[in-house]
C-alpha cells in the first residue's frame, strides 16, 4: 500500500531520493528538523514546540489544494526506506520563484542537497519556470557551494531581515 500511496504524492525523484507532498505522518521528523537550532540557524533561527509544528505542517499540507497556491513545501525522503530526510521549498518571492532546502542535521554532508537541487532545476524547467532564485545566509557555505556549482550567479548582497545576518541572493536562468 505504501508504494501506491507514495506514487500519488510523488513530485519527482533522483537516484537515491524522492520528493513528495508532506503528510501528517511526517510530524515527528518534521518537528525534529524544525526544532534543531543548528538546522534553523540559517533559516529563521526560531525553534518551536511540537504543537506549533503540528499546526505548521497542517497548514503546509492544506496549501496543496489551494487553486492559487504559490508556497509549495515538499518532503524529501530516501527511496530505499521512505525515511524523511528534510524539506524542499518552491515558493513565490514577489515575482521570483525561490527554492530552499532543509535537512535533518544527521543527513548533512551526504550529497543530498546537490542531488535534489539538480533534479529540482529539471523539474522547474518541465513546469515552465524560466528563472530560479535562492537566498543564502553567507555563513551557510555548503548551500552557497551547491548553488555556485550548479551555475547560479550572485545578484545581490543584503542583510537578512529576520536574523540580521549577511545574505547573498543568487539566480539561475533555466
Amino acid at each position: 500500500m505504501r508504494c501506491k500511496f507514495t506514487l500519488l504524492l510523488m513530485i519527482f525523484e533522483t537516484e537515491r531520493l524522492q520528493v513528495r507532498k508532506l503528510i501528517s505522518e511526517d510530524l515527528l521528523s518534521f518537528h525534529k528538523m524544525q526544532s534543531n537550532p543548528n538546522v534553523m540557524r540559517y533559516a529563521d533561527g526560531e525553534v518551536q514546540t511540537l504543537e506549533a509544528h503540528a499546526i505548521e505542517l497542517s497548514a503546509l499540507i492544506s496549501k496543496y489544494s489551494l487553486p492559487e497556491n504559490d508556497f509549495w513545501i515538499y518532503a524529501i525522503e530516501r527511496k530505499e526506506d521512505h525515511f524523511f530526510l528534510g524539506t524542499m521549498a518552491l515558493v513565490k518571492d514577489g515575482d521570483d520563484d525561490e527554492i530552499g532546502l532543509r535537512f535533518l542535521e544527521e543527513y548533512w554532508n551526504f550529497g543530498y542537497g546537490a542531488e535534489i537541487c539538480l533534479s529540482l532545476l529539471q523539474y522547474c524547467k518541465q513546469i515552465g519556470i524560466p528563472k530560479i532564485v535562492a537566498s543564502v545566509v553567507d555563513l551557510n557555505k555548503a548551500s552557497a557551494k551547491i548553488l555556485k556549482r550548479l551555475g547560479f550567479k550572485q545578484v545581490r548582497k543584503l542583510i537578512n531581515k529576520e536574523m540580521h545576518l549577511p545574505e547573498t541572493k543568487y539566480e539561475l536562468y533555466l
